[in-house]
């Protein structure tokens, strides 16, 4: 990872970029709409990337929607916005979200610190501090930081469900034509109780 990082976010900031989050999903598939940041806290300006992710809580806590992208020239605060939208549509995780899910959603933000591309996925990769998105032959695809470590994953594991979500075959980290990249993210979310946000 360089020394650099693209942003930092304080707690406030997080919070309040899960509660952008929330309101793009509301404005989307209530109305339609695309939510505007409007006036933003100062961090939100930076250009980078950002990952939501949209669960359910009823029954398993299923996946509802999940999107973004690790890199971007987009403020932080369009990003959420796109990112929010996207999960709740149907090309997330294949049916859009509808108006009587919205009670029953838990909405988490991961906001891209820095990332680097990587030789050695296997020797690089921080459990519970980097996620991972993997690109080959046009396939794409990333987890989160903290996925790892709700599921009891080793390194291996994490790559190898990365390489299915890319749809690609499950060692396909490993072929040299395969461009492997670690981000160092953080990660916000409401809690499942409808409590606060908390940092993970």
């Amino acid at each position: 990872m360089s020394e650099a990082q693209t942003v930092r976010l304080s707690y406030d900031d997080g919070a309040r970029a899960v509660e952008l989050a929330r309101e793009s999903v509301e404005s989307y598939v209530l109305h339609g709409q695309r939510e505007q940041p409007g006036s933003m806290r100062d961090a939100f300006y930076a250009r980078t990337g950002a990952f939501v992710r949209i669960r359910s809580t009823r029954g398993r806590g299923r996946l509802r929607g999940c999107a973004g992208a690790y890199r971007g020239s987009d403020q932080l605060g369009h990003a959420i916005v796109d990112a929010a939208i996207e999960a709740a549509s149907g090309d997330s995780c294949g049916s859009e979200i509808e108006q009587p899910e919205l009670s029953n959603l838990t909405i988490s933000v991961c906001v891209v610190c820095d990332h680097t591309e990587t030789d050695r996925p296997l020797d690089d990769v921080e459990l519970g501090t980097h996620g991972v998105v993997i690109d080959k032959d046009g396939n794409h695809g990333w987890l989160y930081p903290t996925i790892p470590v709700e599921n009891g994953w080793n390194e291996e594991q994490f790559l190898t469900h990365a390489c299915r979500k890319a749809g690609l075959s499950p060692l396909a980290w490993q072929d040299d034509d395969a461009t492997v990249t670690l981000f160092d993210g953080q990660v916000f979310r409401e809690r499942a109780d409808g409590g606060s946000v908390e940092e993970l």
